[in-house]
């Protein structure tokens, strides 16, 4: 694997690591540890007298902050050792497009105040847009790294492969994804005493982010067999990366499941939330390469120079 690949990938795990950093801030509350100030921590550069919250809000900005900068690295490195038409190329500007949208939308939060005790409706539709971003941005993170890797370039004219199937697959996805960052936030907001307090909490004169939660397990085991059955059906007669992808779409969707229910057990706690989320993510990651696998044309030369 050539220095740039190596790279893009590097890029991916370490965005990886701050959105799951960003889970943290959520979950304890910290959100709002610099005050309603973007970029700014409670109006100075370097905050000097934090206090937890404070640490671990501005820890995840200066971490998003070299998120951000690795990403434009990338961008600027992969149209310099590319040769125009690489997909590539198209990947790292993608990636760096839905990595600004993150930005921005990280500073909405805090410059609209939706965070820490907030439980209004716009931070839950904010949280469920930021997740997608999320999403977004780390299917083209991974791309970048696939075809810089090697891997083809995406065909879908004139294949046999069912589009249909990858679309659904993938639109499931995000709204498991986006039904989850809402139920997180119910977690976040109004903590669980136990199983059954939980479930009396979802009568129709509860809290609407209470009763949400119902919702994220209902979508998610819905989605989760559909795409294991799925990716098994198109992967059927597939060549051998695919049906190596397929299998860890099928295997990680099952202890993604797994965690899913363990986090419901033991009423979310801080932990096992993030590690929902990674599970997510990892989840997504493989079937975007899955899906790019299982759509690609002619191989092309990964890079020029570099």
């Amino acid at each position: 694997m050539n220095k740039i690949a190596r790279f893009a990938w590097a890029v991916l795990a370490y965005n990886l690591g701050v959105i799951a950093w960003g889970a943290y801030v959520r979950a304890t509350g910290s959100g709002a540890g610099c005050g309603a100030h973007w970029p700014l921590c409670n109006g100075e550069v370097i905050p000097r007298a934090p206090d937890a919250e404070m640490l671990v809000e501005f820890s995840h900005r200066l971490t998003s902050g070299l998120a951000l900068m690795a990403v434009v690295a990338l961008a600027i490195w992969v149209m310099r050792a590319c040769r125009p038409g690489h997909p590539a190329r198209m990947g790292a500007a993608w990636a760096l497009v839905f990595m600004l949208m993150e930005a921005a939308l990280g500073a909405g939060l805090v410059l609209f105040q939706l965070v820490a005790d907030n439980e209004s409706i716009a931070r839950a539709l904010f949280m469920a847009a930021h997740l997608a971003n999320t999403f977004v941005l780390i299917g083209w993170l991974a791309l970048t790294a696939h075809w810089l890797s090697g891997g083809a370039a995406v065909c879908v004219r004139g294949g046999s492969v069912p589009l249909g199937w990858l679309a659904a697959g993938g639109a499931g996805l995000i709204l498991a994804g986006v039904s989850g960052a809402i139920a997180a936030l119910g977690d976040t907001l109004y903590p669980g005493r136990s199983i059954a307090a939980g479930l009396a909490d979802l009568s129709p004169t509860g809290q609407l982010l209470i009763r949400l939660r119902l919702l994220h397990p209902a979508i998610t085991i819905a989605v989760g067999s559909a795409l294991v059955i799925a990716v098994i059906r198109v992967a059927a007669q597939a060549a051998p990366p695919a049906r190596k992808l397929a299998a860890a779409v099928g295997l990680l969707t099952v202890i993604q499941l797994g965690a899913g229910f363990v986090n419901v057990l033991l009423l979310a706690p801080v932990w096992m939330q993030m590690v929902h989320l990674l599970l997510a993510d990892l989840v997504w990651i493989s079937f975007v390469l899955f899906a790019a696998t299982m759509l690609e044309g002619e191989r092309l030369v990964a890079v020029e120079q570099g």
